[in-house]
């Protein structure tokens, strides 16, 4: 046999490898994926841009003993949900807000290995309506290629949001999340500021001074 012929035959065979074993790991990913979907939510992700999901989600928090655990990214000011967590009487053991992302692609990068780590497998989105097809288009993506489901908890805005969405943003962040959702099987970047909400010092604050948004009714230092 010709070593072209045994260096095609040998290309074969890896491809062929490679489309069996995408063929199983896509598989066991719906799998995992549909078994998710069936059981109750485990975990909470609040994406950042409105002080209203923040408040929604505090409400929910309240009603729920013991909360799952709720992860806020990029959100208000660390003492201005502190304070909303506070006036509802929801508990704040089980909060964290997580500073890493800078965008909504961001959010579930730093999201995902937060929630694996605390052996999320439902996750409960919480956005806003105009907000909601891009951020769950990138949530399926990102979190379905780990096996996690996501359920969109949609929160009703006042007024127009100031960041619009746009064909051209959505197509740009689904192409970096197909390739992200590759990459992210052997590269998980973490969080280094990650600050659980109990820790959160309000007469520090206080001292520092801060300011809310003024739809949730704060009052800063």
């Amino acid at each position: 046999m010709s070593g072209i012929k045994l260096l095609q035959r040998y290309f074969k065979s890896i491809c062929l490898g490679l489309l069996i074993t995408g063929v199983i790991v896509t598989f066991v990913t719906i799998s995992h994926l549909w078994s998710a979907s069936k059981s109750p939510t485990d975990a909470y992700l609040v994406l950042g841009g409105s002080i209203r999901r923040e408040m929604y989600m505090a409400q929910v928090a309240s009603t729920l003993s013991p909360p799952p655990p709720i992860l806020i990214s990029a959100g208000s000011s660390d003492p201005c949900i502190r304070l909303l967590f506070e006036q509802v009487g929801a508990s704040l053991d089980r909060v964290w807000l997580e500073h890493c992302a800078k965008s909504t692609f961001g959010n579930f990068v730093y999201s995902v290995p937060l929630l694996e780590r605390w052996g999320a497998h439902h996750v409960s989105l919480v956005t806003s309506g105009s907000h909601t097809r891009r951020a769950l288009t990138l949530a399926r993506i990102l979190f379905g290629a780990r096996g996690i489901w996501v359920e969109p908890l949609i929160v009703e805005e006042a007024g127009i949001p100031g960041n619009q969405e746009s064909v051209l943003k959505t197509t740009l962040d689904i192409g970096r999340s197909l390739l992200w959702a590759v990459v992210a099987q052997v590269h998980k970047p973490t969080c280094q500021r990650v600050v659980s909400l109990a820790a959160v010092d309000l007469a520090q604050w206080r001292q520092q001074g801060f300011k809310c948004e003024h739809q949730a009714g704060i009052e800063g230092s």
